[in-house]
């Protein structure tokens, strides 16, 4: 049985959510019983729902529609999952949402809602002064933003394709800090570099490099959030080669300099309120 333990209670309600189902285990049709986006911290998992498949790895995010039916599997996944799942009233859904593009629906790595779903690992763990609720609400409008405009994703890789690159995205995670690089990543998937890429992007929605990188951000976001290394050094423990690079590619990811984003994990506000307020 999944464990489940809520960190939270009330209109923005928190759960962390740790399944150790495998490809043995009978999947069963289950129902979303609020509006939800879960953060995937860690492991993968498949996702069945309004006529799609989505494949979900570390960064992804499922999102939920109150009401919706959906399918968790396992076939081809060890090692269980892990997630941070928030949970909203809907009186929150009708302020956040007012474009009407909630959607059950998986979302690959995407550079914005990582950077803020590691500021929530950050805060469920104790190692942030910002509250979960805050957190969560900052996830829930940059999901909404994301998804506006968004047409729904229609993958064509069989379930074969998309065992080799949930396998990928999974050797790409325990190894970001290395200098990797598409002819290593296509190699050890036993592939072509062009046959590798299309598996890959077909079946998780972002490229490899575009996962490699995001990766290496939520690393650098973990570290940022939870000691107190410099920066210089954060940037070259995580894969980033050169600092400046690695400040760019942050600041486009949270938008806010690595400096930035460690004040705001440390309980500085003025500066997630400032981000928060200029989400769509």
């Amino acid at each position: 049985m999944p464990e489940r333990r809520f960190l939270l209670r009330g209109p923005v309600s928190v759960l962390r959510y740790l399944c150790t189902a495998g490809p043995g285990e009978r999947p069963f049709i289950e129902q979303h019983e609020a509006w939800s986006v879960a953060y995937v911290l860690r492991g993968s998992f498949g996702c069945r729902c309004a006529g799609c498949t989505y494949e979900l790895v570390p960064g992804s995010v499922l999102a939920g529609r109150a009401g919706d039916e959906y399918l968790c599997t396992h076939d081809h996944h060890g090692g269980g999952d892990e997630c941070l799942a928030f949970f909203m009233a809907p009186a929150l859904v009708d302020e956040i949402d007012r474009r009407r593009v909630w959607q059950s629906r998986g979302v690959p790595p995407v550079a914005t809602l990582t950077a803020i779903g590691e500021l929530a690992r950050s805060a469920a763990t104790g190692a942030s002064d910002l509250g979960l609720d805050e957190v969560g609400l900052a996830l829930a409008s940059r999901f909404v933003g994301a998804m506006a405009g968004c047409p729904r994703p229609r993958p064509a890789a069989g379930a074969s394709d998309r065992k080799r690159a949930v396998r990928s995205a999974l050797w790409i995670d325990a190894h970001a800090a290395e200098p990797i690089d598409l002819q290593t990543m296509a190699r050890q998937a036993g592939l072509s570099p062009y046959h590798y890429l299309r598996i890959f992007s077909s079946s998780l929605g972002v490229t490899p490099h575009q996962y490699l990188v995001r990766r290496r951000l939520c690393r650098a976001a973990q570290l940022l959030a939870d000691e107190d290394r410099p920066i210089t050094q954060i940037s070259f423990e995580t894969g980033f080669g050169d600092l400046s690079n690695f400040v760019r590619s942050f600041h486009r990811a949270a938008g806010v300099s690595p400096r930035g984003y460690r004040r705001a994990a440390r309980g500085d506000r003025k500066i997630f309120q400032e981000r928060l307020a200029a989400l769509p």
